[in-house]
Protein backbone atom coordinates (compact mmCIF):
# COMPACT_ATOMS: atom_id res chain seq x y z
CA UNK A 1 0.00 0.00 0.00
CA UNK A 2 1.43 3.30 -1.11
CA UNK A 3 2.43 6.08 1.85
CA UNK A 4 2.09 9.69 1.99
CA UNK A 5 3.94 11.77 4.79
CA UNK A 6 0.88 12.19 7.72
CA UNK A 7 -1.70 10.74 6.21
CA UNK A 8 -2.10 7.00 6.45
CA UNK A 9 -4.41 4.98 4.24
CA UNK A 10 -7.83 3.51 5.10
CA UNK A 11 -7.74 0.52 5.56
CA UNK A 12 -9.17 -2.58 3.56
CA UNK A 13 -8.24 -2.96 -0.01
CA UNK A 14 -9.96 -1.71 -2.98
CA UNK A 15 -11.38 -3.17 -5.83
CA UNK A 16 -9.00 -3.98 -9.16
CA UNK A 17 -8.73 -1.01 -11.28
CA UNK A 18 -9.45 1.45 -8.23
CA UNK A 19 -7.66 4.62 -9.02
CA UNK A 20 -6.57 7.40 -6.54
CA UNK A 21 -4.54 10.34 -5.74
CA UNK A 22 -4.33 14.03 -4.87
CA UNK A 23 -4.54 16.57 -7.11
CA UNK A 24 -3.78 20.53 -5.81
CA UNK A 25 -5.14 23.31 -7.10
CA UNK A 26 -2.50 26.50 -7.98
CA UNK A 27 -3.15 29.99 -9.55
CA UNK A 28 -2.94 33.27 -8.95
CA UNK A 29 -4.85 34.86 -6.11
CA UNK A 30 -8.67 35.73 -6.80
CA UNK A 31 -8.20 33.23 -9.59
CA UNK A 32 -11.55 30.69 -9.03
CA UNK A 33 -9.86 27.72 -7.25
CA UNK A 34 -12.05 27.94 -4.35
CA UNK A 35 -15.26 28.35 -6.65
CA UNK A 36 -13.91 25.41 -8.43
CA UNK A 37 -13.33 23.43 -5.34
CA UNK A 38 -16.73 23.93 -3.97
CA UNK A 39 -18.00 22.81 -7.72
CA UNK A 40 -16.34 19.70 -7.48
CA UNK A 41 -17.22 18.59 -4.15
CA UNK A 42 -20.77 19.57 -4.57
CA UNK A 43 -20.39 21.11 -0.97
CA UNK A 44 -19.22 24.56 0.54
CA UNK A 45 -15.95 23.83 1.53
CA UNK A 46 -13.91 26.88 0.77
CA UNK A 47 -14.53 30.39 1.71
CA UNK A 48 -15.12 32.70 -1.30
CA UNK A 49 -15.14 36.57 -1.30
CA UNK A 50 -13.78 39.46 -3.86
CA UNK A 51 -10.77 39.81 -1.64
CA UNK A 52 -7.27 38.49 -3.40
CA UNK A 53 -5.81 36.12 -1.16
CA UNK A 54 -9.17 34.87 0.72
CA UNK A 55 -7.53 31.54 0.80
CA UNK A 56 -4.88 31.22 3.78
CA UNK A 57 -5.51 27.33 4.61
CA UNK A 58 -4.85 24.07 2.70
CA UNK A 59 -8.30 22.78 2.24
CA UNK A 60 -8.59 18.98 0.93
CA UNK A 61 -12.04 17.91 -0.79
CA UNK A 62 -12.76 14.24 -1.05
CA UNK A 63 -14.21 12.76 -4.20
CA UNK A 64 -15.37 9.30 -4.03
CA UNK A 65 -16.45 7.77 -7.39
CA UNK A 66 -17.03 3.44 -7.43
CA UNK A 67 -13.82 3.29 -9.47
CA UNK A 68 -11.81 5.91 -7.49
CA UNK A 69 -11.14 8.43 -4.88
CA UNK A 70 -9.79 12.15 -6.00
CA UNK A 71 -8.48 14.66 -3.15
CA UNK A 72 -8.68 17.66 -4.79
CA UNK A 73 -6.41 20.33 -2.70
CA UNK A 74 -7.05 24.31 -2.80
CA UNK A 75 -3.83 26.12 -1.76
CA UNK A 76 -3.68 29.71 -1.36
CA UNK A 77 -2.98 31.96 -4.42
CA UNK A 78 0.60 32.14 -4.95
CA UNK A 79 2.02 36.72 -5.19
CA UNK A 80 4.84 38.42 -4.32
CA UNK A 81 5.23 38.31 -0.55
CA UNK A 82 5.13 41.41 1.22
CA UNK A 83 4.95 40.16 5.10
CA UNK A 84 5.47 36.99 6.92
CA UNK A 85 2.01 36.40 6.20
CA UNK A 86 2.51 36.22 2.75
CA UNK A 87 5.71 34.15 2.70
CA UNK A 88 3.59 31.40 5.51
CA UNK A 89 0.93 31.33 2.67
CA UNK A 90 3.38 30.52 -0.44
CA UNK A 91 5.23 28.13 1.33
CA UNK A 92 1.93 26.07 2.19
CA UNK A 93 1.04 26.26 -1.71
CA UNK A 94 4.73 24.95 -3.11
CA UNK A 95 5.10 22.47 -0.66
CA UNK A 96 1.28 20.97 -1.76
CA UNK A 97 2.72 20.71 -5.12
CA UNK A 98 5.86 19.49 -4.43
CA UNK A 99 3.44 16.48 -3.25
CA UNK A 100 0.82 16.12 -5.40
CA UNK A 101 0.06 13.84 -7.81
CA UNK A 102 -1.53 16.24 -10.49
CA UNK A 103 -1.74 19.92 -10.70
CA UNK A 104 -4.43 21.92 -12.05
CA UNK A 105 -2.93 25.37 -12.98
CA UNK A 106 -6.12 27.91 -12.99
CA UNK A 107 -6.20 30.32 -14.79
CA UNK A 108 -8.39 33.47 -15.29
CA UNK A 109 -10.02 33.91 -18.75
CA UNK A 110 -10.59 37.50 -18.31
CA UNK A 111 -6.77 38.24 -17.30
CA UNK A 112 -4.03 38.50 -19.34
CA UNK A 113 -1.02 36.16 -18.36
CA UNK A 114 1.08 38.37 -16.20
CA UNK A 115 4.49 37.92 -14.20
CA UNK A 116 2.65 35.99 -11.30
CA UNK A 117 1.41 33.59 -14.00
CA UNK A 118 4.57 33.01 -15.27
CA UNK A 119 6.41 32.49 -11.92
CA UNK A 120 3.92 30.24 -11.74
CA UNK A 121 4.73 27.96 -14.59
CA UNK A 122 8.23 28.24 -13.66
CA UNK A 123 7.66 26.43 -10.43
CA UNK A 124 5.48 23.50 -11.98
CA UNK A 125 8.13 23.37 -14.64
CA UNK A 126 10.44 21.76 -12.02
CA UNK A 127 7.78 19.44 -11.03
CA UNK A 128 7.10 15.73 -12.37
CA UNK A 129 3.95 15.92 -11.85
CA UNK A 130 1.41 16.03 -14.79
CA UNK A 131 -0.53 19.31 -15.25
CA UNK A 132 -3.79 20.00 -16.52
CA UNK A 133 -4.69 23.59 -17.73
CA UNK A 134 -7.87 24.91 -16.58
CA UNK A 135 -9.10 28.59 -18.37
CA UNK A 136 -11.52 29.35 -15.70
CA UNK A 137 -14.45 32.50 -15.60
CA UNK A 138 -14.96 31.87 -19.29
CA UNK A 139 -18.54 32.82 -19.47
CA UNK A 140 -17.25 36.52 -18.48
CA UNK A 141 -14.53 36.21 -21.41
CA UNK A 142 -14.49 36.70 -25.09
CA UNK A 143 -13.85 33.66 -27.09
CA UNK A 144 -10.34 35.63 -28.05
CA UNK A 145 -9.01 36.46 -24.74
CA UNK A 146 -9.62 32.20 -23.78
CA UNK A 147 -7.63 31.49 -26.77
CA UNK A 148 -4.99 34.01 -26.50
CA UNK A 149 -4.70 32.69 -22.70
CA UNK A 150 -4.99 28.90 -23.76
CA UNK A 151 -2.12 29.52 -26.17
CA UNK A 152 0.34 31.93 -24.11
CA UNK A 153 0.55 29.10 -20.97
CA UNK A 154 0.71 26.07 -23.40
CA UNK A 155 4.09 27.76 -25.48
CA UNK A 156 5.17 27.31 -21.62
CA UNK A 157 4.56 24.20 -20.24
CA UNK A 158 3.14 20.99 -21.85
CA UNK A 159 0.50 20.61 -20.50
CA UNK A 160 -2.01 16.91 -19.91
CA UNK A 161 -5.48 18.13 -20.63
CA UNK A 162 -6.95 21.53 -21.14
CA UNK A 163 -10.45 22.63 -19.79
CA UNK A 164 -12.31 25.74 -20.29
CA UNK A 165 -14.58 26.27 -17.24
CA UNK A 166 -16.93 28.57 -16.23
CA UNK A 167 -17.97 26.19 -13.33
CA UNK A 168 -21.41 27.84 -13.27
CA UNK A 169 -22.73 24.56 -14.20
CA UNK A 170 -22.86 21.04 -12.59
CA UNK A 171 -21.52 19.72 -15.82
CA UNK A 172 -18.96 21.93 -16.10
CA UNK A 173 -17.50 20.70 -12.26
CA UNK A 174 -17.78 17.48 -13.52
CA UNK A 175 -15.75 17.63 -16.88
CA UNK A 176 -13.05 18.73 -14.57
CA UNK A 177 -12.87 15.99 -12.08
CA UNK A 178 -13.17 13.35 -14.75
CA UNK A 179 -9.91 15.00 -16.39
CA UNK A 180 -8.26 14.89 -12.60
CA UNK A 181 -9.11 11.08 -12.30
CA UNK A 182 -7.70 9.99 -15.90
CA UNK A 183 -4.33 11.70 -14.60
CA UNK A 184 -4.64 9.31 -11.92
CA UNK A 185 -2.86 6.32 -10.82
CA UNK A 186 -3.92 2.66 -8.90
CA UNK A 187 -3.76 3.40 -5.37
CA UNK A 188 -5.88 3.16 -1.78
CA UNK A 189 -8.84 4.50 0.19
CA UNK A 190 -6.74 7.79 1.57
CA UNK A 191 -10.16 8.32 3.68
CA UNK A 192 -13.69 6.57 4.37
CA UNK A 193 -15.86 6.50 1.68
CA UNK A 194 -18.41 8.84 3.81
CA UNK A 195 -15.52 11.25 4.27
CA UNK A 196 -16.31 14.63 1.92
CA UNK A 197 -12.89 16.74 3.58
CA UNK A 198 -10.06 16.84 6.37
CA UNK A 199 -10.88 20.18 7.40
CA UNK A 200 -12.17 20.23 11.18
CA UNK A 201 -15.19 21.93 11.68
CA UNK A 202 -13.30 24.33 13.98
CA UNK A 203 -11.11 25.62 11.37
CA UNK A 204 -14.38 25.64 9.31
CA UNK A 205 -15.75 27.77 11.62
CA UNK A 206 -13.11 30.19 11.84
CA UNK A 207 -13.19 31.16 7.88
CA UNK A 208 -16.91 31.27 7.42
CA UNK A 209 -16.49 33.87 10.07
CA UNK A 210 -13.94 35.37 8.66
CA UNK A 211 -15.46 35.25 4.97
CA UNK A 212 -18.68 37.78 6.28
CA UNK A 213 -15.49 40.49 7.52
CA UNK A 214 -14.21 39.94 3.93
CA UNK A 215 -17.57 40.88 2.03
CA UNK A 216 -18.55 43.33 5.07
CA UNK A 217 -15.19 45.04 5.23
CA UNK A 218 -13.25 43.88 2.43
CA UNK A 219 -12.56 47.79 0.92
CA UNK A 220 -11.21 49.40 4.61
CA UNK A 221 -9.19 46.11 5.74
CA UNK A 222 -9.03 43.14 2.95
CA UNK A 223 -5.75 41.13 4.63
CA UNK A 224 -5.66 42.73 8.44
CA UNK A 225 -7.83 40.37 9.67
CA UNK A 226 -7.68 36.97 11.30
CA UNK A 227 -9.63 34.85 13.52
CA UNK A 228 -9.61 32.58 16.38
CA UNK A 229 -11.61 30.13 18.20
CA UNK A 230 -12.21 30.46 21.68
CA UNK A 231 -15.63 28.19 22.22
CA UNK A 232 -17.29 25.30 20.05
CA UNK A 233 -19.28 23.56 22.00
CA UNK A 234 -22.72 21.13 21.00
CA UNK A 235 -25.68 20.55 22.86
CA UNK A 236 -27.44 17.57 20.94
CA UNK A 237 -30.50 17.92 22.44
CA UNK A 238 -31.06 21.43 21.56
CA UNK A 239 -29.45 20.66 18.63
CA UNK A 240 -27.68 23.99 18.59
CA UNK A 241 -24.02 25.22 18.99
CA UNK A 242 -22.67 27.58 21.36
CA UNK A 243 -19.66 29.80 19.77
CA UNK A 244 -17.48 32.49 20.55
CA UNK A 245 -14.80 33.82 18.49
CA UNK A 246 -12.21 36.47 18.42
CA UNK A 247 -11.69 38.48 15.23
CA UNK A 248 -8.09 40.22 15.01
CA UNK A 249 -7.28 43.30 13.67
CA UNK A 250 -3.66 44.73 13.22
CA UNK A 251 -3.83 48.21 13.74
CA UNK A 252 -6.47 49.83 16.52
CA UNK A 253 -7.89 52.26 13.65
CA UNK A 254 -9.40 48.64 11.59
CA UNK A 255 -10.77 47.56 15.25
CA UNK A 256 -13.52 51.02 14.95
CA UNK A 257 -14.02 49.51 10.81
CA UNK A 258 -14.73 45.99 12.25
CA UNK A 259 -17.40 47.12 15.10
CA UNK A 260 -18.88 50.12 13.28
CA UNK A 261 -21.17 52.44 14.98
CA UNK A 262 -22.73 51.61 18.51
CA UNK A 263 -21.61 48.09 17.17
CA UNK A 264 -23.29 47.88 13.82
CA UNK A 265 -20.90 46.26 12.02
CA UNK A 266 -20.23 43.14 14.35
CA UNK A 267 -23.47 42.79 14.74
CA UNK A 268 -24.07 42.57 10.66
CA UNK A 269 -20.93 40.24 10.60
CA UNK A 270 -22.37 38.32 13.72
CA UNK A 271 -25.78 37.87 12.21
CA UNK A 272 -24.84 36.85 8.35
CA UNK A 273 -21.83 34.47 9.90
CA UNK A 274 -24.65 32.64 11.76
CA UNK A 275 -27.20 32.77 9.09
CA UNK A 276 -25.13 30.74 6.65
CA UNK A 277 -23.77 28.25 9.57
CA UNK A 278 -26.96 27.27 10.27
CA UNK A 279 -27.89 26.44 6.48
CA UNK A 280 -25.06 24.29 6.61
CA UNK A 281 -24.79 22.82 9.59
CA UNK A 282 -28.72 22.41 9.89
CA UNK A 283 -28.66 23.16 13.55
CA UNK A 284 -29.54 26.64 15.65
CA UNK A 285 -26.05 28.66 16.15
CA UNK A 286 -25.36 30.74 19.08
CA UNK A 287 -22.41 32.90 17.98
CA UNK A 288 -20.65 35.59 20.21
CA UNK A 289 -17.24 37.76 18.23
CA UNK A 290 -15.60 40.44 19.66
CA UNK A 291 -13.15 42.05 18.02
CA UNK A 292 -9.46 42.38 19.49
CA UNK A 293 -6.13 44.44 18.45
CA UNK A 294 -3.18 42.21 17.71
CA UNK A 295 -0.32 44.53 16.46
CA UNK A 296 1.62 43.84 13.67
CA UNK A 297 0.30 39.94 13.99
CA UNK A 298 1.07 39.59 9.88
CA UNK A 299 4.79 40.32 10.05
CA UNK A 300 5.45 38.32 13.31
CA UNK A 301 6.30 34.01 12.42
CA UNK A 302 5.23 33.65 16.23
CA UNK A 303 1.88 35.49 15.81
CA UNK A 304 0.70 33.43 12.62
CA UNK A 305 1.62 29.77 14.01
CA UNK A 306 -0.64 31.01 17.31
CA UNK A 307 -3.15 31.62 14.78
CA UNK A 308 -2.90 28.54 12.62
CA UNK A 309 -1.12 29.33 9.86
CA UNK A 310 2.48 27.70 8.78
CA UNK A 311 3.92 25.05 11.19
Amino acid sequence: MMARPGLPATTGTPPDGFKSGFVALVGRPNGGKSTLLNAAAGKKLAITSPVVQTTRQRIRAVINRPDGQLVLVDTPGLHKPKDALGRCLNQTTLLELADADAIAFVLDATRPLGVGDEWILTQLKRLSAPCILVCSKAKLAQESQIKAQLQAAEQRLDFSEKIVLSVLEESDAEVFVQACFRLLGPGPLWFGPDQRTDQSLEVWVVELIREQVLHTCFAELPHAVAVQLEQLDYDAGANRYHISALIYVDRMSQKGIVVGKDGAMIKAIGSQARQEMERLLDARIFLDLRVKLRKNWRRDENQLRRLGYGG
